[in-house]
């Protein structure tokens, strides 16, 4: 579990194919409710993508349990070497090859922040190769509650041009805590937008997690002038 709520699972196509993905793509998994009726739910691949995925090679996903929720029971039920029927890779919430920002503001929630952990391979070529700058804000109700926290606050020391911030809305690490740091904020995500003074010259937004963020986030973001072509979004609905 990353999560009191949340677990991070890994799988390997049983057919032998690889299941290659651009970072911050997603897989829909396929099951029904109790009554027989067909349904889906999305998940965004968290494998950190710093290969071309062979056959064999398991790609991870961070799976929120809802109390009662259909995808929750399928989960909780499987055993390790379960089957789940799957499709994908879809999606083109991804860093785009043609982008020339100088900065990248990445904003997340909960599960949000996955495609950010796989694409953090192409984030440090971005910063190695061009120059740019990474502020991401991780939204979080408390430390126990932050994704791959260690994950990111490592990358963000090893890579200069990376800044990690968690924003956590009820509870603040306790100072001397492992998750204790000058980045780390209280409240929303979207409250903390103003402090990097959004530039439409030079940004390139990702908002990714609950839709009221989002919105949110995609309003402030145009209030500063930032283009809709420059906002790419990835809403994730919570549903039983």
């Amino acid at each position: 579990m990353l999560a009191p709520t949340v677990a991070h699972l890994s799988f390997v196509r049983d057919d032998g194919q690889p299941l290659d993905f651009i970072p911050g793509q997603f897989v829909q998994v396929h099951f029904e409710y109790a009554d027989g009726t067909a349904t889906k739910r999305s998940y965004s691949l968290a494998t950190i993508h710093n290969h071309t995925q062979a056959p064999g090679d398991a790609v991870e996903i961070a799976v929120s349990y809802v109390p009662g929720g259909a995808a929750t029971a399928l989960f909780e039920g499987l055993d390790e070497g379960g089957h789940i029927e799957a499709s994908g890779p879809y999606g083109r919430f991804c860093l785009a090859p043609a982008d020339a920002n100088a900065r990248y503001l990445l904003i997340g929630t909960g599960t949000g922040i996955t495609p950010y952990r796989a694409m953090l391979p192409l984030l440090a070529r971005a910063m190695a190769e061009r120059g740019v700058e990474v502020v991401l804000l991780a939204g979080a109700r408390n430390p126990g509650e932050l994704l791959y926290g260690d994950e990111f606050r490592a990358f963000a020391e090893a890579h200069p041009g990376f800044r990690y911030l968690p924003c956590l809305s009820r509870e603040l690490p306790e100072a001397g805590s492992m998750h204790a740091h000058a980045d780390v904020r209280h409240g929303y995500v979207q409250q903390f937008l103003t402090e990097f003074a959004p530039d439409p010259g030079r940004d390139i937004a990702y908002l990714c997690g609950n839709p009221n963020m989002v919105d949110a986030c995609f309003e402030a973001l145009k209030e500063h002038g930032l283009p809709v072509p420059q906002i790419r979004r990835e809403k994730y609905v919570s549903s039983k």
